[in-house]
C-alpha cells in the first residue's frame, strides 16, 4: 500500500519537475483514500513556504474542515525540512512515509530529527525509503538538467 501512495507523490513531483520546480511531491491519505496532493511551487508562486508538504496540509485541512489531521498519513518523495516537519507536528499527522533523505536540509533524521529528538506534544511515526531509487532519480535528473542549463547559459548558448 505504501508504494501505491508514494507513486502518487512521485506523480506530483513530476508536475513540479515539468515547471522547473525542485521535484518534490506530497500526498495525504486518510482511511486508505487520498484527500490531498501537492508539489513544490516556491519558484512559480515566489513564496518560500510553498513546499509540497505545506500545500498538501493546507488542502487536507480545507477538505476536512479542521487543522487537526488526526489519523492521516503523508507520503513525501523527499525528507521534510524543519519548516515542514514543524507543520507535520502541528497538524497532528499520524504517520510520515519518506522516499529519500535530504542531506542538505532534512529535519527527519538526516541533518536533525525534529520528529524524534525533541519532546513535542505530538509524535509522528516515520517510515523511510519507500521507492527510494525512484525518488532519488527524479531529483538527480532535475539537478543534472539544471546544471547543464546553467552551464549553457553561462556560455551564451541559450
Amino acid at each position: 500500500m505504501e508504494e501505491k501512495f508514494m507513486r502518487e507523490a512521485l506523480k506530483e513531483a513530476q508536475k513540479a519537475y515539468d515547471i522547473e520546480e525542485v521535484p518534490v511531491g506530497a500526498v495525504i491519505v486518510r482511511e486508505g483514500k487520498i484527500i490531498a496532493k501537492a508539489y513544490n511551487q516556491k519558484e512559480t508562486k515566489q513564496c518560500a513556504t510553498n513546499h509540497a508538504e505545506i500545500l498538501a496540509i493546507q488542502k487536507a485541512c480545507k477538505k476536512l474542515n479542521s487543522w487537526r489531521l488526526i489519523d492521516c498519513e503523508m507520503y513525501v518523495t523527499l525528507e521534510p525540512c524543519a519548516m515542514c516537519a514543524g507543520a507535520l507536528i502541528q497538524s497532528r499527522i499520524k504517520t510520515l512515509y519518506i522516499g529519500t533523505d535530504d542531506q542538505k536540509t532534512g529535519a527527519c533524521g538526516s541533518i536533525l530529527n525534529l520528529l524524534e529528538n525533541y519532546t513535542f506534544n505530538h509524535k509522528i511515526e516515520v517510515e523511510k525509503y519507500i521507492l527510494k531509487e525512484e525518488c532519488e532519480k527524479i531529483l538527480k535528473d532535475f539537478f543534472k538538467v539544471l546544471r547543464e542549463k546553467k552551464k549553457s547559459e553561462k556560455k551564451g548558448l541559450i
